[in-house]
């Protein structure tokens, strides 16, 4: 119809009323407005040109396809949009749904390209800044190049993206033909063990891919091995046995799993962005921090995260590290100091005496002399500090990243906590547990012999500076679905909820899970 119509009737009139038309409807979004006036009410999407028809049958094909990405449907509604363009019989109504596809284009361009939820307003601790384009860019680029390259290029172009989305077709998949069958109703299950529930588990897991079709009744060294897999793929202790922070995991359904993927593709639109060459991911459920170069992880070590507590939940962003300390101080933050050691001070001057108090122009306050009773959170005066030591909250180097937030990684000499399966116990910062090589690691492009530097400067004892020569992005993510050196999604524990937040607002918004035949 849109076609017929521009080719009709006088073609002054036609254009002045398409013209008022599209300035009208434009009027609301400054945005669109600014890019027709520039244009001079020019169409985008409903001439007769044959780029024009490729335009509109390229958007509604995406709209149509928005559930493959884990959109709704009914955000972009490609019904009604399609209705539209069918009822249009003047030069009027060709311009204003002129506009409703630019309207309609821009929602659907910017949710695909960097997430439909904005996250500060639905967790308050993911902090990142991200990657909006300036929503005319959209409209202006659009021309530049073929329609369907135009919106191919739109979602993340990166490979832990593509992932998510052929894991998210197994799950729908998975979910169209009823799960992974039953659950195991034991609460815990070891080798040697017989009967039905080690059946249970048997039969799950080669549901789920862990094991070849048998018929065994024991848990033998094959079903053992297939726990193992299963545990290492989900971040667990791989040592065979199915303890109650296997079984949790095994029992997890399907449906579940695909909310952590939905959930991982939304946050890897809000992480669409250069990362670097060479950069630092920390996965908070994953409790890992990973160097990766060139994109392969060349250096990997357990972290311990922030407490899934009060205010101390490790925050999502991304900074530059630019040095690192050896045998650092540890500056006591103040919340610490008046909410954990002020009210030890208060029972007792001496407690806590590892710990130098000092007073406002850095001299250290003598304990027996201060009556720490006169003293609120709000009225107290003083600074508390950690010398450097083996024993020092923040062990031997810490590697900083300037940022509001006061987080930063380091060592510990609470070296047990890494044997954890769930390993949220700090403040906020991360805890590395092995510091030292991935100190070799983050100098191993300036140094000659890394390891040597790093321990002429740790022997010294002295509190020292380290710069990176070349500063070293960081990046602090939260993902319960990731992706593997092979190519493969493991799952990780919803450790702070996070993730049920989000999938809670993406329902909210509309998203919805769906079962789909192969």
């Amino acid at each position: 119809m849109i076609a017929a119509l521009v080719g009709s009737g006088p073609v002054a009139a036609q254009v002045t009323a398409f013209k008022q038309a599209v300035a009208e409807a434009a009027a609301q979004d400054e945005d669109i407005a600014s890019f027709y006036r520039e244009n001079d009410y020019t169409a985008l999407w409903t001439g007769a040109e044959e780029t024009h028809r490729q335009r509109r049958a390229e958007l509604l094909r995406a709209i149509s396809t928005a559930e493959a990405h884990g959109l709704p449907l009914s955000r972009y509604d490609p019904d009604s949009v399609l209705e539209m363009l069918r009822n249009v019989q003047t030069p009027r109504e060709r311009g204003l749904a002129e506009v409703e596809l630019s309207k309609v284009f821009l929602k659907y361009a910017r949710d695909i390209q960097t997430g439909m939820l904005i996250p500060k307003r639905v967790i308050s601790q993911i902090v990142r800044e991200i990657p909006y384009r300036d929503r005319k860019t959209y409209l202006e680029d659009l021309p530049k190049s073929s329609p369907a390259a135009f919106f191919r290029a739109l979602p993340p172009r990166s490979l832990e993206y593509n992932a998510l989305l052929k894991e998210k077709i197994a799950m729908e998949e998975l979910l169209a033909q009823g799960g992974w069958g039953p659950t195991v109703p034991a609460g815990k299950l070891a080798p040697g063990d017989r009967g039905n529930d080690v059946i249970a588990l048997r039969n799950r897991l080669i549901a789920m891919g862990y094991l070849e079709r048998s018929n065994a009744v024991e848990y033998d060294p094959t079903l053992t091995e297939a726990v193992r897999q299963f545990q290492e793929a989900h971040g667990l202790n791989t040592d065979g046995v199915a303890g109650p922070a296997t079984m949790k995991q095994i029992n997890i359904g399907v449906e579940k799993r695909l909310q952590s993927v939905m959930v991982a593709m939304e946050r890897e639109r809000w992480f669409n962005t250069d990362r670097g060459k060479r950069h630092i991911l920390v996965n908070i459920p994953d409790f890992s921090a990973k160097i990766i170069d060139d994109g392969k992880v060349t250096f990997q070590t357990r972290s311990v995260v922030g407490a899934a507590r009060e205010d101390r939940p490790t925050p999502e962003f991304s900074d530059v590290m630019e040095h690192m300390v050896v045998n650092p101080s540890w500056y006591v933050p103040r919340s610490i100091a008046t909410k954990e050691y002020l009210p030890q001070l208060k029972r007792n001057p001496y407690a806590v005496n590892h710990i130098e108090i000092t007073d406002s122009r850095g001299r250290k306050v003598n304990r027996g002399a201060v009556n720490f009773n006169r003293y609120s959170a709000r009225s107290f005066p003083f600074s508390m500090r950690e010398p450097p030591s083996k024993s020092n909250a923040l062990g031997l180097v810490k590697f900083m990243f300037p940022n509001k937030y006061n987080i930063y990684l380091h060592d510990t000499p609470a070296k047990s906590l890494f044997d954890r399966d769930v390993r949220a116990f700090s403040h906020g910062c991360v805890r590395l547990a092995e510091p030292f090589e991935f100190a070799y690691a983050l100098l191993a492009p300036q140094s000659d012999d890394p390891e040597a530097e790093f321990q002429a400067v740790l022997r010294t004892g002295r509190e020292t500076r380290v710069v990176l020569e070349e500063p070293v992005p960081v990046h602090l993510i939260y993902r319960t679905a990731v992706t593997n050196a092979r190519g493969h999604t493991e799952y990780r524990d919803d450790v702070y909820g996070r993730d049920a937040r989000i999938w809670s607002a993406l329902s909210k918004a509309g998203v919805v899970l769906r079962g789909v035949q192969g």
